[in-house]
């Protein structure tokens, strides 16, 4: 069985977040207010939206403790979360919530128990799954980043960045490409 606690979930999202603020910090602030196609969110939004939605599980499984979430509760927290997200208009402002906020969600990450990580949350009636452990929830958090992360790397490609996730790998095959041309007998 794979063992995988709450400082293996901590650790993986520290991952996933630092890999968002590179991306936020990548995009000139200039090009914050731009969206892929009418309707979408801009980089402002998506980056800020991020920032803000840790909210939801930390409330939730922390401040709260929930073991049944009502849709009241859901209304609540999303309310919380974009007053939050709407708080956030500079990309300074942007990148730091998304640091500051990120570690504290990570903090609150390692300090969950085994037992609190397999703890269930039931939903309102009607909705499928009824309920989920805190642990599926909480590595929810992390794939809702991702999701969205995925979209700022699209967005950094209309925008004729390279995501810094496909720049490294290409660095380093050049530097080694180099190296071995260098190193190469002459004819």
């Amino acid at each position: 069985m794979t063992y995988y606690s709450g400082k293996e979930l901590a650790s993986a999202f520290r991952t996933v977040r630092q890999n968002t603020i590179q991306v936020a910090q990548d995009i000139p602030e200039a090009q914050y207010g731009f969206a892929a196609a009418e309707g979408c969110m801009t980089v402002a939004q998506v980056l800020a939206h991020l920032a803000a939605s840790t909210n939801f599980h930390y409330k939730l499984h922390g401040v709260d403790k929930k073991s049944a979430v009502s849709m009241e509760d859901f209304g609540a927290y999303m309310g919380e979360a974009q007053q939050i997200q709407s708080s956030l208009t500079t990309k300074d402002a942007i990148v730091a919530a998304l640091t500051t906020r990120g570690e504290e969600f990570a903090r609150f990450l390692e300090s969950l128990t085994d037992a609190q990580l397999g703890e269930f949350v039931t939903f309102p009636a009607g909705l499928q799954p009824p309920s989920k452990s805190r642990f599926e929830m909480l590595l929810g958090a992390k794939e809702h980043e991702m999701h969205h992360r995925g979209q700022l790397m699209v967005i950094q490609r209309l925008l004729g960045i390279t995501p810094h996730l496909t720049r490294k790998p290409q660095e380093q095959m050049a530097a080694r490409a180099a190296a071995a041309a260098t190193s190469a007998p002459a004819n």
